[in-house]
């Protein structure tokens, strides 16, 4: 999950001042919806699935049947591409021009339209339809969840970041167990070093990953979610603490032990999942996305040795043991301005959206979602399938960009980078504590 850089902040925060300040100006986005002159409902919406990966595919076509089926709605559908979608919807709540329905990321970009005034509640979707809401994974709701028993999206996607991977003919081949505890981490780790097979595939040239895919989770272990949650607030708990450090630690011991590749802070993403797949690493630990890129590069000779399970439980840690770092990814918002017969049809897009078989037509895309759905498995791949049905029975918990200031999120992620060059767990836990208290003290 990569932050959102400082510049990016700046112009966030500048934008939506703007926007609760603003008379409206150029309605680049349309005016809310309303009716065209031949009586039809006009509705606008925004989203990012703009691919031809097949979630793309299957988002757009659900927004295509829904027009099929409404003919009394007017459908203007924008599909914009990720790399510029942030700045467009920033752009346009600038001058409150936002259209009636949008894709919002959870996290800050959602908080700050609720902040401006720029979103309206879509809870009356989950009150007429309270057994799709009870389906969802615990949490799915709670970044939308801005006011008390109040929902202002309905959850589109899942943000999974800690999966564990392995190659079963590699832990065949060297008999070591799947590791379940850190002490069978370390002795698997011992046996691929001696066998020179790579123990764990990381491409941390953008420093993100590190974060995203290992500390969360391994940091979680230790400290727990609430001491976390505290930490980023500054209330209570700082990153000085010595649980923090003890959380970086394990991840040094990780680095000392090499448990890692040569170069591992020199190659991306992508180099190291093709490294893995190629039977040069035994394990890697990386996100939902893997199971995409796996399943378009990787054949099925390849994949059918492929499984994955959870991070291995820390000794004596405070947090829950199976977990996997992710959370609500993105949902479907609904403009403050849109009003009357127009709002009553975007509930109803929405919910065509992310309804139960619109979550099921998504999971069966290959693309995680937070919805307890049954899939066709023959058609998703066999990865994916393992992958889905682990993630629907485990815990979720924090991933640490979603909840740090983007000075902070940086500290960490060049940090850990560090701690692979010879810093001290100490010392950036020192600098992480600076940055985020920077962000949080007035």
């Amino acid at each position: 999950m990569k932050p959102i850089r400082k510049l990016g902040v700046l112009l966030l925060l500048m934008t939506f001042i703007l926007a609760a300040c603003g008379d409206g100006g150029s309605q680049t986005a349309g005016e809310p919806g309303g009716k065209s002159p031949d009586g039809k409902v006009k509705l606008s919406i925004w989203h990012n699935f703009a691919g031809d990966d097949l979630r793309a595919k299957t988002v757009r076509g659900l927004i295509d049947q829904f027009a099929k089926d409404n003919p009394n709605i007017e459908l203007d559908a924008q599909a914009i591409p990720p790399d510029g979608y942030r700045q467009r919807l920033s752009t346009v709540a600038a001058g409150n021009e936002l259209p009636d329905i949008f894709f919002v990321y959870a996290g800050s970009q959602s908080a700050e339209l609720h902040k401006a005034g720029l979103l309206q509640p879509v809870t009356e979707i989950a009150e007429q339809h309270k057994d799709w809401k009870d389906k969802f994974l615990p949490g799915a709701f709670k970044p939308y969840e801005f006011e008390q028993n109040e929902i202002y999206a309905a959850p589109l996607s899942m943000s999974a970041t800690s999966i564990l991977y392995y190659n079963t003919a590699l832990f065949q081949k060297y008999n070591v167990k799947v590791p379940e505890t850190w002490d069978e981490l370390m002795a698997a780790v011992k046996v691929f070093n001696e066998n020179k097979i790579t123990p764990i595939a990381l491409g941390n040239k953008a420093p993100w990953v590190a974060q995203s895919t290992i500390l969360g989770t391994l940091a979680d272990h230790v400290t727990g979610t609430e001491w976390f949650k505290n930490a980023a607030a500054q209330k209570g708990a700082k990153f000085t603490d010595p649980e923090f450090a003890r959380a970086l630690g394990y991840f040094k011991q990780l680095v000392d032990n090499k448990a890692f590749q040569d170069g591992a802070n020199s190659i991306d993403n992508t180099q190291a999942e093709q490294y893995f797949i190629q039977g040069h690493a035994a394990m890697m630990i990386s996100g939902a996305w893997t199971l995409t890129n796996l399943a378009a590069s990787a054949s099925e000779e390849q994949l059918k040795d492929i499984d994955v399970t959870v991070m291995p439980a820390i000794p004596g840690g405070k947090g829950e043991a199976k977990t996997i770092s992710g959370g609500a990814g993105g949902g479907m918002a609904l403009s403050k301005r849109t009003e009357g017969a127009a709002k009553e049809a975007a509930l109803k897009l929405i919910y065509a959206i992310c309804g139960p078989e619109a979550q099921k037509a998504i999971a069966e895309s290959n693309s995680m979602v937070m919805y307890d759905t049954e899939i066709d498995q023959s058609k998703v791949s066999s990865l994916y399938y393992k992958a889905f049905n682990l993630v629907k029975k485990t815990a979720i918990t924090p991933v640490y960009d979603a909840y740090l200031s983007a000075d902070a999120a940086e500290v960490i992620n060049n940090g850990l980078q560090e701690i692979m060059t010879g810093a001290s767990p100490e010392s950036i836990a020192k600098k992480l504590q600076e940055a985020q208290a920077r962000s949080v003290t007035p």
